[in-house]
């Protein structure tokens, strides 16, 4: 198996949800579970935040002009269904589904058109970000794909391609960090930016490794993630990769 990450970074105005994301950096959101067919689109997206950014999103979602993933900037006429499914003072539980029109289309029906059946989708959002990670057969060739999803996105979203791998269930030599992760986290403390106060800051780090600002904010924030699971587990006695 192979997995095909990119990024989708809306423009203020072009998406409710993610403007309450930009507007709320507290808030968070990912999806549970994500699903197509030709005429069908449906997920289960979990969001985390203050109470005030959980009632902003929520009106977010049910505005009548927001069609989960849909890229079509117009109105497609698509039927859609918003559902609550969970809602409690810091986390929001929202099923979304949508019937698809003659014109809608989305990253998972250009995914199931151009990559095929069988595939898995996984997102995070964050301010304006949209990450995406599908995961995919061995050899899928995925050129037809992005150029698909090029020609969808408009002037409105910018499109950002991180990586094309294989699927590892087992950690690597160097831990459970990702390559491109272990490049950001050590740059980030050669050149001081954990240092208190600090010696450089995400903007002039990221120009400096001459990346996006928002592409090192994430990798950092992934890398510590693991990082800080890697020491409570092992604190606890928990096996990071349990067996299955």
């Amino acid at each position: 198996m192979r997995e095909f990450v990119f990024a989708l970074e809306h423009e203020s105005g072009t998406n409710p949800v993610a403007d309450v994301l930009a507007a709320h950096p507290d808030a968070t959101i990912r999806s549970l579970s994500c699903h197509v067919t030709e005429d069908h689109l449906w997920r289960v997206d979990h969001a985390e935040g203050s109470p005030e950014a959980l009632e902003a999103l929520e009106g977010a979602y049910s505005e009548s002009s927001y069609c989960a993933d849909c890229l079509v900037k117009d109105d497609c006429g698509a039927d859609c269904e918003i559902k609550v499914l969970d809602r409690s003072s810091d986390t929001l539980v929202v099923y979304t589904h949508w019937d698809r029109t003659d014109v809608c289309t989305s990253v998972p029906h250009l995914a199931l058109e151009h990559l095929g059946e069988g595939l898995l989708f996984e997102t995070e959002r964050e301010g304006r970000r949209y990450r995406w990670r599908i995961v995919l057969g061995n050899g899928t060739p995925i050129g037809d794909f992005v150029d698909a999803l090029g020609e969808e996105v408009d002037d409105c979203t910018g499109l950002e391609l991180l990586r094309l791998a294989d699927v590892d269930p087992e950690p690597d030599a160097e831990g459970p960090l990702s390559r491109e992760q272990r490049a950001a986290l050590r740059a980030a403390v050669e050149r001081g930016y954990y240092e208190t106060p600090r010696r450089i800051d995400l903007s002039e780090l990221a120009a400096e490794l001459e990346l996006p600002r928002s592409t090192l904010s994430y990798r950092l924030r992934r890398a510590e993630a693991e990082l800080a699971t890697t020491f409570v587990r092992g604190e606890t006695g928990e096996a990071l990769f349990p067996r299955l």
